[in-house]
C-alpha cells in the first residue's frame, strides 16, 4: 500500500543544480597503503597483485626479492572418480540408513554405513584436483652493496614498491605492478627522483613449483641468456597416473609457461660454495649483466597444452617505456573500478578495511577466467590446496559476492554466474540418476574441471538440502540489483527453475508429508544442517533446518515473481501451482527456549539453545534467507534479537557472515566487529578464518589460527557488505539509510547499489543527514524511508521539486533519472 502523503509541487525553473561529489573513492583508496618496514619473507606477509586471473604475491628478504605466481585458470586437472557403481542411488541408502536402529550414537558406529562413507569419501582423498602454483621467480643482490628496507602497496593502482638502501646511502625502489589486461608482471629500478637507477641486483632465478607431483611430464627448462630471458613450460595430465600415457599424452592436457625477461644479458657463473668448493648455478639461474637502469618483465602463458607454445617464443626485451604504458593503462582501470562506488568514513579502520578489501577483489576475479575457488589465485606449494581449494557451496563460495551487489560490482558476480551455468550439467545429473527426480541438485563440493558425479556423495554432508537454493540465490540477486531482464531471461532463470523443479519434487515425495508427520506441511527431509550433526541415527537432526526453510523459501518466491517479470506464468502453471501449494503448507522455522533470552530460533527442529555453532545457522531466516529483518513485525524482531544474544559461534566461517546478519537486524556492534576483524588480519592485510569458541568441533588444545597459513582466504573478501549494509539497506525493495551506523559517527557514500536498480549516495555530518541522491537506471518504483521528520523535497532534473511531508516515499522513477532528497 502506497504510504506517500500528498505532494505539493513546486515548480523550481532553471535554479536547480545537483551537488557535487565531495570526495573522490580513488584518492580515498590513496589514503590506506599496506606497508612492510622491514623484510617480508614470509609468503603471508608479502603484498599481493592480480588482475582478477593472474595472481602474484611479492615476498622481500634481506638479499632477495620473491615473487610467486598463480592463476585462476591453473589447476591440477585431474580428477579421482572411481566407485560409481558402488555408489548407489539415493532411495537405496535412505532405506538403509532408515532401518538402521536410532540408539546408535553415530552412524559410522554401523560396520556398513562406516564402510560406505570411507568408500564415497576415497575420491576426495585423492590429491587432485587442486590449483596448481605457477612457480616463482628471485632477484637476488649482495647485501653488501644494498640493505633490503620495505615495501609499500599503493591499493588505488596496484603498484607495489620494494625500498632498498643502497652502501652509500642513496634510496632505491623497485616498482612492481600487474598488467591488467594481459598476464605479466613488469618491474624496474628507479632512484630517488623516479628516474632508472643503477641495477643492484646480481642474479635472477626462475623457480618451478616444489610441489609439482613427481609423475608429471618432466618440467621443461628453457634458457636463453643473450636475450636476458628464462622460462620453464610445465604440462597438467588431464588423466589420473594410472591411465595416463605420460608419451602420448592426452587431447585435454593443459600446460603453462613462465617466463622471465630482463633487459640485459645474462650469463652463467661460478661461486665458491661454504665447504670451499666450486660450484655451478642451478638450472634457470644466472648472473645479470650490470647496466644502468633496470627493467623486466615476467609472463604467464596458460591453456591447452596444444596452444601453449612447445618451444619457447622469440623473446622481447622489456622497455621501459612499454612498462609506462602498461602503468598508465592499468591506472586507468583501476581508476575505473573505485569510481564505481566509494565510502568516506570517520572510522578509519572500517574505511581501510572496506577499500583494502574491494582491492583484493578485483585483484582476485573476473569474468573470462576461471570462478576463483577457497583461495583465489595466489599459491605455492601446498599453500591454497587445502580442501582441495575447491567449491563449497554452503557458504564459502558464495561469501566473497556478496560484496558485488551494494558495491556496484555487478561485473564481479559474473564468475559466480558462470560457475553455476558449468554446474548445471553434472547437477542434473546427480539429480537424475542419484536422486530420481528432476531438476538439478548442486552439489556441496565442485572443482573446475571435468565433473560426471558429485564430488563428495558422502550422506553426512552430500545430503545437505539448502545447498541447491543457495547455489541460485546469486542470480537472482543479480537480477534484482541491476533490473536487466535479459540476464534473467537468458542466464538466471533456467538455474533457478532447475533447482525450484528438484526442491518441489523432494519435498512431494511420501516420506516428506502424510500421515506419519501428523501435520499437513511438506517438510524438507532428510537433510543436514550446514557444518552440524551430519546425518544422524533416526534421522534427528535431519530435517526442516533453518537454512534449507528460509533458502527453499526464498528461491520459491523468486521463482514466482520471475515468472511474472518474464511474462511465461501461463507455460510455467504446473511448476508454479506447486510452489504455491508447498508455500501454503510449509513448516514453521524451528524454535528453542532460552530460559536467560526467551524464544530463540535454532538451526533444527529438537535441538536445544546452547548449541555451538560454526556457520552462523540460528539467523538465516535475516540472512541469507531474508525473510526476517527490519521490516518485521516486533514479536518477530524479538525473536531475532533473543537469538542474536543467545547464538554461540566457534569462529572459522563466520568474519562476514556472522555479522552481516547482526546488521540486518540493526543490532552489530561496530567496535566489537572491528575488534573480531582486527583478531583475523594478517600481515598481508586479508583476513583469515580464525577460531573463536570451544565446545563445538574445536577444543583446549586446537591452534586457534591453525587455518592462518592454509591459504589467502577469497571468502572473507567480502567484508565491504558488512559496512554497506549499515550504511544503507534494500533488501526489501525499501532503501533505508544509516540502518546500522551511529548518527555521531560522519560518514558518507556514493554510489552504493540498491535492490531495484537503483545508484544512492547519501552524507551523515554533525547527527544529520543532510543529501541523498539517487540515479535510477532501470526505472523502478522508488521506495524509501527518509530520516527526516520534519518533511523533505526532492528535486529532478526536470527542474521540479515536490514537497514531501511523509518520512517514507514511494514514487515512479524513468530510467536514467537523478532525484536529489533534502531536508526542509
Amino acid at each position: 500500500m502506497k504510504k506517500l502523503l500528498v505532494l505539493i509541487l513546486m515548480a523550481m525553473g532553471s535554479g536547480f543544480s545537483f551537488a557535487q561529489e565531495s570526495f573522490s573513492s580513488f584518492e580515498q583508496a590513496k589514503r590506506h597503503p599496506i606497508t612492510f618496514d622491514k623484510p617480508a619473507p614470509d609468503f603471508f606477509e608479502g603484498a599481493l597483485l592480480g588482475n582478477g586471473g593472474m595472481g602474484v604475491v611479492v615476498t622481500t628478504r634481506p638479499d632477495a626479492v620473491v615473487f610467486y605466481f598463480g592463476h585462476n585458470n591453473v589447476w591440477d586437472i585431474r580428477i579421482a572418480e572411481n566407485n560409481k557403481e558402488k555408489i548407489g542411488t539415493f532411495k537405496e541408502i535412505f532405506n538403509r540408513v532408515k532401518a538402521l536402529p536410532d540408539t546408535l550414537k553415530l552412524l559410522t558406529d554401523d560396520p556398513w554405513y562406516r564402510e560406505y562413507s570411507e568408500m564415497t569419501a576415497e575420491n576426495y582423498r585423492a590429491p587432485y584436483p587442486r590449483p596448481f602454483p605457477c612457480g616463482s621467480v628471485l632477484l637476488g643482490f649482495d647485501r653488501r652493496n644494498a640493505e633490503m628496507i620495505g615495501h609499500r602497496l599503493d591499493i588505488s593502482n596496484g603498484l607495489c614498491e620494494v625500498y632498498l638502501l643502497t652502501s652509500d646511502k642513496k634510496e632505491i625502489t623497485l616498482q612492481i605492478f600487474t598488467d591488467m589486461t594481459s598476464d605479466r608482471l613488469w618491474f624496474r629500478l628507479v632512484d630517488e627522483q623516479g628516474k632508472p637507477g643503477p641495477n643492484i641486483f646480481d642474479r635472477i632465478r626462475v623457480m618451478s613449483d616444489p610441489s609439482t607431483p613427481k609423475e608429471f611430464p618432466k618440467t621443461q627448462i628453457e634458457e636463453s641468456l643473450k636475450n636476458g630471458a628464462i622460462a620453464f613450460r610445465q604440462t597438467l595430465p588431464y588423466d589420473e597416473p594410472e591411465r595416463y600415457n605420460i608419451e602420448k599424452g592426452h587431447p585435454k592436457d593443459k600446460a603453462f609457461r613462465l617466463t622471465a625477461a630482463v633487459n640485459c644479458p645474462l650469463e652463467k657463473t661460478t661461486r665458491i660454495n661454504w665447504d670451499g668448493n666450486k660450484q655451478e648455478m642451478a638450472p634457470m639461474e644466472a648472473s645479470l649483466v650490470k647496466q644502468n637502469g633496470f627493467v623486466g618483465c615476467i609472463s604467464l602463458q596458460e591453456g591447452l597444452n596444444s596452444l601453449v607454445e612447445k618451444d619457447l617464443p622469440a623473446v622481447v626485451t622489456p622497455r621501459d617505456e612499454d612498462l609506462l604504458a602498461s602503468l598508465d593503462k592499468g591506472q586507468q582501470i583501476w581508476k575505473d573500478y573505485w569510481s564505481k562506488s566509494g565510502v568516506k568514513l570517520s572510522d578509519e579502520f572500517l574505511e581501510r578495511m572496506w577499500y583494502h578489501n574491494l582491492y583484493f577483489l578485483n585483484c582476485a576475479t573476473k569474468d573470462g577466467a576461471t570462478t576463483p575457488g577457497l583461495f583465489a589465485n595466489w599459491s605455492y606449494n601446498n599453500i591454497g590446496t587445502a580442501w582441495h581449494g575447491d567449491y563449497h557451496m554452503n557458504y564459502n563460495t558464495q561469501q566473497p559476492f556478496w560484496a558485488t551487489f551494494s558495491s556496484n560490482h555487478l561485473d564481479k558476480n559474473l564468475p559466480y554466474v558462470n560457475l553455476i551455468e558449468k554446474l548445471v550439467p553434472v547437477s542434473k545429473s546427480w539429480a537424475k540418476n542419484y536422486y530420481e527426480l528432476p531438476g538439478a541438485y548442486f552439489p556441496h563440493s565442485a572443482y573446475p574441471v571435468d565433473m560426471t558425479i558429485n564430488a563428495y556423495p558422502v550422506p553426512t554432508w552430500g545430503w545437505e538440502i539448502a545447498e541447491t537454493p543457495w547455489a541460485v540465490q546469486g542470480l537472482w540477486w543479480h537480477y534484482l540489483y541491476s533490473g536487466d531482464v535479459e540476464f534473467l531471461k537468458t542466464r538466471a532463470f533456467e538455474p533457478m527453475k532447475l533447482a525450484v523443479e528438484f526442491l518441489v519434487a523432494y519435498m512431494k515425495r511420501p516420506e516428506a508429508s502424510g500421515p506419519q508427520w501428523k501435520d499437513d506441511k511438506f517438510h524438507i527431509f532428510p537433510t543436514v544442517p550446514p557444518e552440524l550433526y551430519g546425518l544422524r541415527p533416526g534421522f534427528k537432526y535431519n530435517y526442516d533446518c533453518n537454512a534449507d526453510l528460509s533458502l527453499t523459501k526464498f528461491v520459491f518466491k523468486a521463482f514466482i515473481e520471475a515468472s511474472k517479470v518474464l511474462k511465461i506464468e501461463k507455460q510455467e502453471k504446473d511448476l508454479l501451482d506447486n510452489v504455491k501449494l508447498i508455500l501454503s503448507r510449509f513448516p514453521e522455522y524451528p524454535t528453542s527456549f532460552s530460559e536467560k533470552y526467551g524464544k530463540v530460533f535454532v538451526s533444527v527442529p529438537e535441538e536445544h539453545d546452547q548449541v555451538v555453532y560454526n556457520v552462523p545457522n540460528a539467523l538465516f531466516t535475516a540472512f541469507p534467507g531474508e525473510d526476517h529483518g527490519l521490516h518485521s513485525d516486533a514479536e518477530t524482531m524479538t525473536i531475532l534479537k533473543n537469538t542474536f544474544y543467545n547464538q554461540q559461534n566457534e569462529g572459522g566461517n563466520d568474519l562476514v557472515f556472522i555479522n552481516l546478519q547482526a546488521a540486518r537486524i540493526g543490532m552489530l556492534d561496530l567496535e566489537r566487529f572491528k575488534r573480531h576483524v582486527n583478531y583475523s588480519l594478517l600481515p598481508n592485510g586479508t583476513a583469515s578464518d580464525r577460531v573463536m569458541h570451544v565446545h563445538g568441533r574445536y577444543n583446549d588444545t586446537t591452534p586457534y589460527g591453525y587455518m592462518d597459513k592454509m591459504g589467502v582466504w577469497f571468502e572473507n573478501f567480502g567484508l565491504p557488505v558488512v559496512v554497506n549494509e549499515c550504511l544503507m539497506q534494500s533488501y526489501n525493495r525499501t532503501i533505508r539509510l544509516f540502518p546500522n551506523w551511529p548518527m555521531n559517527e560522519d560518514a558518507e557514500f556514493q554510489n552504493l547499489r540498491a535492490v531495484g536498480a537503483f545508484l544512492v549516495s547519501a552524507r551523515l555530518q554533525n547527527g544529520k543527514v543532510e543529501e541523498i541522491k539517487v540515479i535510477s537506471e532501470a526505472g523502478s518504483v522508488l521506495k524509501m524511508n527518509l530520516p527526516w521528520t520534519n518533511g523533505s523535497k526532492v528535486s529532478s532534473v526536470s527542474g521540479v521539486t515536490e514537497t514531501i511531508s511523509s518520512f517514507i516515499v514511494e514514487m515512479p522513477t524513468t530510467k536514467g533519472e537523478v532525484l536529489i532528497f533534502k531536508p526542509l
